[in-house]
């Protein structure tokens, strides 16, 4: 009785996950037991009139993201009864993660603290350019340039996407960019570099997010594969100690360097990855700068759902 065995697991687990949490591991395990992907979800909670993206939800159930506005609230609440779960199970989970939270100084990755504190701004700015969290592509490889300028600074960066459409008529892609605290988005220029042209850009000054549309000037089909790239430059913010991207589904390949100007070289820099931004880093480990090209590097064959980034020490 393989099924039923199967069946079982998911409820033990979900059992377990309800009384000891966290929320998100709750949350991704009621989902599973129920069997429902996240766009029926949404679904449900639209009936209930409650109005959640895709996106955040899959944020929520990958720990990346906590639900803290009175809407997402309203939508946990919601949860429990679509999900048949125990009333005040996962808002009694919420609660108490937000209180070690508050007791707790977790070593979260920059780009991703910011993540967490806009929240629905993500969310707002994604819509507005009509992109949701499918937007049809998978990402067979994504290799990010990082440039840390004489200041110090985050001075730009430059990505080149690899990627598979999986729907008929895609023709573009939406890229986030996250600055460092103290950054004025407005200042901020998005290039196009290859094989695409900027579209409209939005950002948000208090949480330093733009998002760009980047237009592809052809239609995939289903299958297709397609390569662009483009850059940020930024510069408009002060110290960088970090940069970091996060996943929330597994993907292709994905390397991130970091290149240092020869008046501004970290005396150190490690690697880092953290499941999710309220779990301690892990996996750290030192890297030597390369005396020529001042750079240093890493690379993840095959990305899974969490966060990966490379930290430094300045003197």
């Amino acid at each position: 009785m393989p099924h039923a065995t199967q069946h079982a697991d998911v409820a033990a687990e979900l059992d377990t996950a309800l009384r000891g949490g966290p929320f998100h591991v709750a949350l991704r395990a009621a989902i599973a037991a129920r069997g429902l992907p996240l766009q029926r979800v949404q679904h449900h909670l639209s009936r209930h009139g409650v109005k959640v993206g895709v996106t955040s939800l899959s944020y929520w159930q990958q720990g990346a993201r906590r639900p803290q506005r009175p809407e997402s609230l309203r939508a946990v609440r919601a949860l429990e009864e679509i999900l048949q779960l125990p009333d005040e199970s996962l808002i009694r989970l919420l609660a108490e993660s937000g209180e070690r939270q508050a007791t707790s100084t977790p070593a979260a990755a920059r780009s991703y603290r910011s993540l967490v504190e806009a929240s629905g701004v993500l969310d707002r700015l994604q819509a507005d350019l009509g992109w949701s969290l499918d937007g049809g592509l998978d990402t067979l490889g994504h290799h990010e340039r990082i440039r840390i300028g004489a200041r110090r600074e985050l001075a730009g960066r430059e990505s080149h996407h690899i990627v598979r459409a999986h729907r008929d008529g895609v023709d573009r892609f939406v890229a986030v960019h996250h600055g460092d605290p103290g950054c004025v988005p407005r200042r901020m220029n998005v290039r196009a570099l290859e094989n695409c042209r900027t579209g409209r850009v939005r950002w948000d000054e208090d949480t330093g997010v733009l998002v760009a549309e980047l237009l592809f000037d052809t239609r995939l089909r289903s299958g297709d594969t397609f390569l662009f790239r483009y850059g940020v430059e930024d510069g408009t913010a002060g110290l960088c100690r970090e940069y970091a991207r996060g996943f929330g589904f597994p993907g292709g390949q994905y390397a991130l360097q970091v290149r240092f100007d020869a008046g501004a070289l970290p005396v150190r820099c490690h690697r880092f990855t953290q499941p999710s931004t309220a779990a301690p880093r892990s996996g750290r480990q030192e890297l030597p700068l390369s005396g020529l090209h001042r750079s240093v590097h890493v690379v993840e064959p095959r990305t899974r759902p969490g966060i990966v980034g490379i930290c430094w020490d300045w003197d």
